[in-house]
């Protein structure tokens, strides 16, 4: 595969920098991370002059080539991230983009390019986390609605967001694996309840989600009733195989400055942090062509979905980002106690990325089984 800027891709990225050198200027101030309301508005906004520049669709339209350099370029130049907006933009809509109908495709995707919805993840509960199929949430159907009791945890945005995509339990007769539905949920729906949960940062981006007799549409549902959990499939190959894609390029940008750091304050005499700061240069640069070959291989054999080399990519990625953030904090010293500092946040965030979008323990098992082809465990 030819990594290199082909003259269509080139022309692309120098448009797109001389878009981003006006553009970004004229951005307000960014809000403080703790206030998610500010926040959605702000990260709304942004996607709003994504959108009315021709740039809202590259996460889904656009070819793969073209997507890595919009990652590259905007985290080079400083852009806002996705932010309160990545569930709608890196999960639920390109799900709904392969597995939603026409209609479903006509009501919810628009809305979330022009920046007006955001959407949170109902998937994981208090005794359903890494082994997501034993959920609990119950729905059943009454008439032309769905009937939904039970409750989620981890929910990403659910104090701001409009929509939820729900994984419940349709069939409790049925195998784990086999009874389960994927629903989009209006939140402000009767019967939700939505409690903030602080993370050891301080910040409030995850939520518990109750659910007490909430009326969800039939129409609502993707993919057939019971084939929830293929769906959910869909949905995590995203999270796991491109979802981070601009996390890639933003680990790398600290990586430089983390060097740039040591080169001023005298630590980069140490061979030993030297050493460290070399390896992670190569394994962030190995995850970017990893994460290029992924991009490529969804949009050009997979029809846009990615495969397992996701969870090859998800579990190095943890564990590199995890160690980039504990050199980081070497390279600190006294200030890595600074929770204003955004290194700081970013290194006590990375201890969740074991367990976040996947456990480590289940990547490997996907990549036993279904790469190297080694027994299923007990």
């Amino acid at each position: 595969m030819d990594l290199s800027d082909s003259p269509e891709d080139a022309e692309f990225r120098a448009r797109l920098r001389e878009w981003l050198a006006k553009a970004l200027p004229a951005l307000p101030p960014k809000p403080s991370p703790d206030d998610w309301p500010a926040r959605r508005a702000y990260d709304l906004g942004w996607q709003r002059t994504l959108y009315e520049a021709g740039y809202a669709d590259v996460h889904w339209e656009a070819p793969p080539g073209l997507r890595l350099i919009f990652l590259e370029e905007t985290e080079r130049a400083g852009a806002p991230y996705v932010g309160a907006g990545f569930v709608g933009l890196l999960h639920a809509g390109p799900t709904i983009a392969a597995e939603g109908t026409a209609e479903q495709r006509a009501r919810w995707l628009p809305p979330v390019l022009r920046g007006e919805e955001v959407w949170c993840q109902g998937f994981s509960e208090p005794d359903a986390g890494s082994d997501l199929a034993a959920l609990r949430t119950r729905a059943r159907r009454d008439g032309d609605d769905y009937v939904v009791s039970g409750s989620k945890i981890w929910t990403s945005h659910a104090e701001v967001a409009d929509w939820c995509e729900l994984l419940v339990r349709t069939d409790p007769r049925a195998p784990r694996h086999r009874g389960i539905t994927w629903l989009a949920m209006p939140m402000d729906a009767p019967g939700v309840t939505v409690r903030p949960l602080r993370t050891l940062a301080g910040s409030t981006e995850f939520a518990e989600v109750f659910l007490d007799e909430v009326r969800v549409p039939v129409a609502n549902r993707v993919g057939a009733e019971n084939d929830g959990w293929r769906v959910t499939m869909v949905t995590l190959s995203f999270e796991r195989g491109t979802a981070f894609v601009g996390e890639v390029v933003a680990c790398r940008r600290v990586l430089g400055e983390l060097a740039g750091r040591a080169r001023r304050d005298g630590s980069w005499d140490d061979p030993v942090l030297r050493r460290r700061l070399g390896r992670l240069n190569a394994e962030f640069r190995a995850l970017w062509r990893l994460t290029q070959w992924n991009v490529s291989e969804a949009q050009t054999v997979r029809g846009g979905v990615p495969g397992v080399g996701g969870s090859v990519f998800k579990l190095r990625y943890s564990q590199a980002r995890q160690e980039l953030y504990d050199t980081a904090a070497e390279v600190l010293g006294d200030a890595a106690l600074d929770l204003g500092h955004p290194w700081v946040r970013d290194r006590l965030s990375s201890l969740s990325y074991t367990i976040a979008a996947g456990t480590s323990q289940i990547q490997r098992d996907i990549v036993g089984e279904r790469i190297l082809g080694l027994p299923k465990g007990r």
